[in-house]
């Protein structure tokens, strides 16, 4: 007589936000937002994480996580590193993809290997900070500056002229820091799904400059989705974002943000940026923006989102990414 096949419940989703990064209040919202619309499809439980450790009550037998933490520990490979060492299924990338992709600098490394346009920079340490001179003849007068591992345009500076970055770099104490040549331009988001871009929005923010003030107080960014972009460029974004996700080995998810350089040409350069595995997940958030314009809401996305982590649930055991 044949076996009788097995049927493996539901997991629940456990929803973790908040940490202890400068994104905390970022998280919260992300995962109060998540955890409403994953209760839709999924039993749901929300986890708010106070210390860089795995909350308690975690089971890798009933729990698959759907992390909403940004920033430091939650999205450098920490939280994940964690997850994986207790058997736990989490849905997103890996821990060597989540560090990857939170070092800036080596981030642009690998997708530019792959063929897609950075703009030039310049890597270095707080103890080990280059000569405002040598800065603007390797990139020109308009630089950027942020810090090579943190999210959410934390730290991020513009400085045109010596004066203006002689005093920017006075003001780098600690960390590690990355400066850029600024490419003028439209600023584009793209998400990808399981290795699959979405849609392309198009980010106005009203000073000229996407800090973390303009992408966090309402009515300072203006946000097109879909971009106003011809065909061509429109599918020249969405190749660049694949490319990207898996030139990091990405997994599940991620966003993808990049300059269209300004021009009159058709055919003016795509420059990438960096690209956010666990990025802002409220449902007015570029990545849902992104997937509205595939024909995806918010609860389907979120659903899309974690749904190969409860496959790998119910598949066995998880095993260290």
């Amino acid at each position: 007589m044949g076996g009788r096949a097995v049927s493996v419940p539901l997991p629940i989703i456990a929803v973790l936000c908040g940490g202890t990064s400068a994104e905390r209040e970022v998280s919260l919202g992300s995962g109060r937002a998540c955890a409403v619309a994953l209760a839709r499809s999924f039993p749901t439980r929300l986890f708010e994480i106070e210390t860089d450790a795995l909350p308690s009550g975690l089971d890798p037998a009933r729990h698959v996580v759907f992390s909403t933490l940004h920033g430091t520990f939650g999205e450098d490979g920490g939280m994940q590193r964690l997850l994986d060492a207790a058997g736990i299924h989490h849905a997103g990338c890996g821990a060597a993809a989540s560090a990857l992709t939170m070092d800036k600098a080596r981030t642009k490394a690998a997708v530019a290997a792959r063929c897609v346009q950075v703009a030039r920079g310049v890597a270095f340490s707080a103890a080990r900070k280059p000569a405002p001179d040598e800065l603007l003849a390797t990139l020109g007068e308009e630089i950027v500056l942020k810090p090579n591992n943190e999210g959410s345009s934390v730290g991020l500076a513009l400085v045109s002229g010596r004066a203006a970055l002689a005093a920017a770099l006075g003001k780098i104490t600690c960390g590690d820091w990355l400066a850029e040549e600024r490419v003028v331009g439209r600023e584009l988001s793209v998400g990808v799904l399981g290795g699959r871009a979405l849609g392309v929005v198009e980010i106005r923010p009203r000073s000229g400059v996407y800090d973390f003030t303009s992408k966090y107080t309402k009515g300072l960014t203006e946000y097109l989705a879909p971009a106003p972009l011809d065909a061509a460029t429109t599918r020249a974004a969405q190749a660049a974002a694949e490319t990207a996700f898996a030139a990091c080995g990405c997994r599940d998810y991620a966003r993808a943000d990049f300059i269209l350089a300004a021009g009159e040409n058709a055919n003016s350069p795509l420059y990438f940026l960096e690209l956010n595995t666990l990025p802002g997940m409220k449902e007015t958030s570029l990545l849902p923006m992104s997937a509205r314009c595939a024909g995806l809401d918010f609860t389907a996305l979120v659903r899309e989102m974690v749904g190969p982590a409860v496959a790998r649930f119910r598949a066995g055991p998880a095993v260290a990414t």
